[in-house]
């Protein structure tokens, strides 16, 4: 089951619907497994999962290999679409590696898997040695890489030798009756536009109609699916230090999300962040108000598909949150 997006590229919805986000840098893989599981039974259409090799802070504390978490995910779902949010397969992994991980992944499913693919960030891809490129080079990179992932899911035998990858001689056996899906991430006019020329849907985090209109403009048919982070929490003071606690390094400004090299970096960084300025744009404590408000940002700037994302431990409290109040306020929009 597709679920209310299409999986095909050119097909989208006229609704928004709403995804759970699974965050790989706070929770362990049983915690995210126990999560999705709970996602599907409360009525999300889908899943987000971050891929990461280290958190953006010592104080979220996790960073599971997401291949093997999807693979529980898989064995234990039978409706929700999961999405990784974002992959990178240019540096760290190679796309012919992520091309099979995502065939075989997509089998496990049974159709419900979709590859959420982006240049990446230095904290994660820089583990082996290699130099960070330019985000140019890594458009090209990303580009080049994913034009290698969908000659190997012909099953055809690939020999590939471009700018950025070789392949030799390559054949992927374990493939899916439905093609793997690819939406590219697009946090800048450059990125997305690429997501227009070679995605099959738009991954964003930021509420940008105009990146959301550029995309269409540019031809991209496919679904704009975007994250929201949120904390639901009994009084609003404690939802405010869980945020500036765990997520300070989402309100740093610039590309340094995208060149810190360490989770050490991002934490003396993220001394200059306020609690002020980390809950800025998120919502915390027990307002479905507040909520709406944030999420709604979303939906008129021409998002399909919000995933949200409730910050710290209390999942369940969320949870019970989005049932007596959050989900019907939602519907409304």
């Amino acid at each position: 089951m597709l679920g209310v997006i299409e999986l095909v590229r050119g097909i989208r919805t006229p609704v928004t619907t709403f995804g759970y986000f699974l965050s790989s840098e706070e929770h362990a893989p049983a915690a995210l497994l126990e999560q999705a599981v709970l996602a599907e039974q409360h009525g999300f259409e889908a899943l987000w999962i971050s891929d990461h090799y280290h958190p953006w802070n010592d104080a979220q504390g996790q960073s599971p290999f997401v291949w093997s978490v999807l693979g529980a995910i898989a064995s234990r779902t039978e409706r929700v679409r999961c999405y990784t949010a974002v992959t990178a397969p240019t540096v760290r992994i190679h796309p012919a590696v992520i091309a099979q991980a995502a065939a075989t992944t997509q089998v496990m499913f049974d159709g419900r898997f979709g590859l959420g693919v982006g240049t990446g960030e230095a904290l994660n891809e820089h583990i082996l040695g290699d130099s960070w490129p330019t985000v140019d080079v890594r458009l090209e990179m990303l580009e080049e890489a994913v034009e290698v992932m969908r000659a190997l899911w012909t099953g055809d035998v690939l020999r590939h030798r471009g700018p950025h990858y070789t392949v030799d001689t390559a054949r992927l056996y374990t493939l899916p009756d439905k093609p793997v899906p690819v939406l590219v991430s697009g946090f800048g006019p450059k990125a997305t536009e690429l997501a227009a020329k070679i995605g099959d849907g738009y991954l964003t985090t930021s509420p940008e109609k105009e990146l959301v209109d550029l995309y269409r403009k540019n031809g991209g048919r496919g679904p704009t699916q975007a994250g929201v982070k949120v904390c639901w929490a009994g009084d609003h003071a404690s939802a405010r230090k869980t945020v500036h606690r765990l997520w300070a390094n989402a309100a740093l400004p610039g590309e340094a999300a995208q060149v810190l090299p360490s989770p050490a970096h991002f934490e003396q960084l993220s001394e200059l962040v306020t609690e002020d300025m980390a809950t800025e744009t998120i919502p915390c404590g027990p307002d479905v108000a507040d909520f709406v408000e944030a999420v709604k940002k979303y939906v008129d700037a021409g998002i399909d598909e919000v995933f949200i994302s409730q910050i710290g431990p209390d999942q369940k409290g969320f949870f019970r949150f989005w049932d007596s109040e959050l989900k019907d306020a939602l519907a409304s929009l």
